[in-house]
This record gives C-alpha cells, structure tokens and sequence, in this order.
C-alpha cells in the first residue's frame, strides 16, 4: 500500500511541475529560464518514478497488471 501512495505523490508532484512549466512560459514570456527548469525537473521525477517502479516490480512489492493474457 505505501508503494502505490509514493507512485501517487510522484505523480502529482510531476503533474505541479508541467502545470508549473505552462504558467512559467505564459507568464515570463522567454525572458527566464524557471520553464526549462520545471520542466527538466518533471523529466527528472518521470525517469525517477520509471526506475522506482521497475525496482519495486523487482522485490515483488508491487505487481504489474497481466492485461495481455
């Protein structure tokens, strides 16, 4: 259960930093870099989320769904 909660929260924290990426770039206009760094940290979170899961699936805490078969 505390797995899917942390898969959760990385979730909506990625999700703030791409709202946070759109309203810096309508905002700033070009004239700072906050876009290119709430972006770069939503990239940062998706690859961190992606290897959380894979090592999760890997200590059998978690277990993917078999909607293939």
């Amino acid at each position: 259960m505390a797995g899917k909660v942390i898969i959760i929260l990385f979730l909506c924290v990625i999700l703030y930093n791409l709202g946070a990426g759109l309203y810096y770039m309508m905002v700033d206009k070009g004239t700072t870099d906050r876009t290119v760094k709430a972006l770069t940290r939503r990239i940062a979170l998706s690859l961190g989320l992606i290897f959380l899961f894979m090592f999760m699936t890997w200590m059998g805490w978690i277990q993917p769904h078999d909607l293939g078969r």
